[in-house]
């Protein structure tokens, strides 16, 4: 068992130590995951606070998944595709696109706020771009503030 440094045992460190917001990124395999690889390749920074999660393609990600993210504290939700016209499954990300909007409505709709949510299409050549997104999701959700469905002692 590991020691969080607050005395606690059996949890892992949060790296982010609650000061930061939280950031689940949903990547396409093909294009966005193999941009924030070539990101790490670079060695370009990018916050520590993004957890990036591989998906086959951006049109798997359902409306559920993403309010799941949020209610099980996460901050902010980012959806990174192919470029429009480019998915490998044709047009995953515009299905993606469209359920994201729909999404972006229900956050509002439950008080949360659109801006907490965000699309982006991009190559798998674009790591630069992927890390600029997510510096500037970050600073986004930092005027924004913590999510309100933060809950203490949620390991991260």
């Amino acid at each position: 068992m590991s020691n969080d440094g607050n005395g606690k045992k059996g949890s892992k460190p949060d790296p982010t130590n609650g000061s930061e917001p939280l950031i689940l990124a949903f990547c396409c395999h093909y294009c966005a995951y193999a941009a924030a690889d070539l990101a790490g390749s670079l060695r370009l920074s990018y916050p520590a606070n993004v957890r990036v999660l591989r998906v086959p393609c951006t049109g798997k990600v359902e409306i559920t998944q993403v309010l799941r993210a949020f209610e099980w504290g996460v901050d902010g939700v980012v959806v990174a595709g192919c470029l429009e016209g480019g998915c490998h499954f044709l047009e995953g990300n515009l299905r993606a696109r469209k359920r994201i909007e729909r999404a972006k409505e229900l956050l509002d709709e439950i008080g949360l706020g659109r801006d907490r949510l965000e699309m982006y299409n991009l190559s798998s050549a674009e790591g630069p771009r992927f890390a600029e997104m997510m510096r500037e999701m970050t600073e986004r959700l930092r005027r924004i503030g913590p999510s309100p469905l933060r809950r203490e002692g949620v390991t991260r």
